[in-house]
């Protein structure tokens, strides 16, 4: 039985040096910054600029309303700013090099793409490979070396990214354009509004940037450059044997109403109501101001990430990042799902609920990363408030009780279209084969879904959808699975019918399924046993209510 896992680094606190990790030939970096008590990276590079120089200036922006929308503050409690510091991925890339020794020079230089974009660039300019090992942990010293890994996904990769083949399957998997040639001083940096050549020269003199309009940062497919991705599943010599559509969110959303709806941005990047300054030095005001929260569905990361920011070298304060976790927890309830009874009766002695679960997103639920799961927690109480059937509970530690894939690493449950048992829970999730059809949480071990049930969002026709987004296992067959929604019947055994009976419906959320986690148990590394410690600390808190219906039946 194969297992694993994915993603981030971190940075410390202050110095200057010099270092062999990543070869870059550069100049001496300048003084690191102290912002609000904690230090922000800051350094001139051949390519990019490390975050601590862009907050600078766009950093203490308050609305005429008094709500703070600093785009520092709000980035480095981001999974973007903590891409490489992430526990998660640190355990997972470790589990891989560890099951395919042979690759780990490639493993290591892919999977830094998308989570140590700026050092992977910038020695890849060189024509060399990018390390993720070399540059962790995160909460050491911080060098020229491992600077630009531990900022993550940061302010000058994104604004750097050229539009170019935006959309194609050229571009994902973080093929992004980056300008490799260009000298520093005369680079670009793009944003959506109208540049004022007087202003200009400030950020240019500050950052050695030119401003440059562009609305293509805007358009979904810049994020779809590094959230679409592609892992190629490799055979017991290295050899790659096949190709898996590790997550696609983009590919779902075109394939969804929300194409000519909403974009990524509009609702991961929400915008400030009121028109004002982006900067706080010379600013001027603008309208549409996209915030730079970045709110996803990782509030366990989240959580996880503050509650061991010394071993990880997280930059954010407590408070930043509890609040970063309350937006996020939030954004999950009142932006994901809805749950609701369509039907509810006894009939004899059976009590029979229709139940839907409605997905609001604009890509299935739960998207992306394939250790997320989003299940049915079932209840039925009678008349005097004794529980008299069950199906769903969450266990302490993380685990589903009657989920076949928590009890036994090579099983899972399967899609129903009506339960009638204690022992039958709906989960949505991906589950990973390999080439043996086994059960595996191997991203390179993986070759194809064998289940894939996640709720499609409104829209989507599973008919036509093709293969890397289509709908695997039962589900495929469930007439009431349908873009935008299922429908669940169960069927429940009642003792005494003419007495009422109070059924609640919760739609529970988990980013790192209990089976993920526990598979990296068998690993006796540094990454692997670190994070399964932070895990088995943090798992009575490792999902949360996404939303929820109760109903009386007479």
């Amino acid at each position: 039985m194969k297992k694993n896992l994915i993603i981030i680094t971190v940075l410390p606190l202050a110095v200057l040096l010099l270092g062999l990790t990543l070869n870059l030939n550069m100049s001496d970096p300048l003084p690191v910054k102290t912002v609000h008590g904690m230090n922000l990276n800051q350094a001139r590079q051949l390519l990019f600029q490390s975050a601590g120089k862009c907050m600078s200036c766009h950093n203490n922006l308050v609305t005429p309303s008094g709500e703070n929308v600093s785009f520092g503050i709000d980035w480095r409690t981001s999974m973007m700013a903590n891409s490489a510091r992430d526990p998660y991925w640190h355990a997972a890339v470790r589990r891989e090099v560890t099951d395919h020794p042979e690759s780990q020079a490639l493993i290591e230089n892919e999977c830094s793409t998308c989570h140590m974009p700026m050092a992977h660039y910038q020695v890849s300019s060189n024509g060399e490979m990018a390390k993720v090992f070399a540059n962790l942990p995160a909460n050491q010293a911080v060098t020229q070396q491992n600077m630009l890994a531990i900022d993550g996904v940061s302010c000058t990769t994104c604004h750097q990214i050229t539009g170019e083949n935006f959309g194609e399957k050229e571009s994902f998997v973080g093929n992004f354009g980056i300008d490799k040639l260009t000298p520093m001083g005369e680079r670009k940096i793009y944003g959506p509004y109208p540049v004022d050549v007087g202003r200009s020269t400030i950020m240019h003199s500050s950052s050695g940037f030119r401003q440059a309009q562009s609305k293509h940062i805007q358009q979904s497919e810049l994020c779809a450059t590094c959230h679409t991705l592609y892992t190629h599943t490799l055979g017991p010599d290295g050899e790659v044997i096949g190709e898996l559509p590790e997550q696609v969110p983009y590919l779902e959303w075109k394939n969804s109403s929300f194409v000519d709806e909403q974009s990524c941005q509009s609702c991961h990047m929400p915008v400030v109501k009121d028109s004002m300054p982006i900067s706080s030095v010379w600013g001027q005001p603008r309208a549409e101001l996209s915030r730079h929260s970045f709110r996803g569905g990782n509030f366990f990361m989240l959580s996880m990430l503050n509650r061991y920011r010394d071993e990880l070298g997280v930059l954010a304060l407590p408070q930043e990042m509890d609040a970063a976790i309350n937006r996020t927890i939030n954004h999950l309830q009142t932006k994901s799902s809805r749950v609701f009874i369509e039907k509810a009766e006894i009939n004899e002695s059976e009590l029979l609920v229709a139940l839907a679960v409605q997905n609001l997103a604009g890509h299935k639920l739960p998207t992306a990363y394939p250790s997320r799961r989003v299940w049915i927690h079932f209840k039925v109480q009678d008349a005097n408030g004794n529980t008299v059937f069950e199906s769903g509970a969450v266990n302490t530690d993380g685990s589903i009780t009657g989920n076949d894939n928590d009890r036994e690493a090579n099983a899972y449950e399967p899609h129903y279209a009506d339960i009638t048992n204690e022992e039958q829970v709906q989960i949505y999730e991906a589950i990973l084969a390999d080439q043996h059809d086994e059960v595996t949480t191997g991203l390179l071990t993986g070759i194809r879904f064998i289940k894939d049930n996640r709720i499609l969002p409104r829209g989507f026709d599973k008919a036509t959808a093709d293969e890397d987004i289509a709908v695997q296992g039962s589900a495929y067959k469930d007439g009431d699975f349908i873009g935008g929604m299922d429908t669940v019947t169960y069927r429940i055994p009642v003792e005494e019918p003419f007495s009422s009976h109070t059924v609640t419906a919760e739609l529970i959320y988990q980013p790192i399924a209990y089976r993920w986690a526990q598979n990296l148990d068998t690993y006796d590394t540094p990454e692997t046993n670190s994070f399964v410690q932070y895990y088995d600390s943090m798992s009575d808190n490792s999902s949360v209510v996404l939303a929820s219906t109760t109903l009386t039946v007479e």
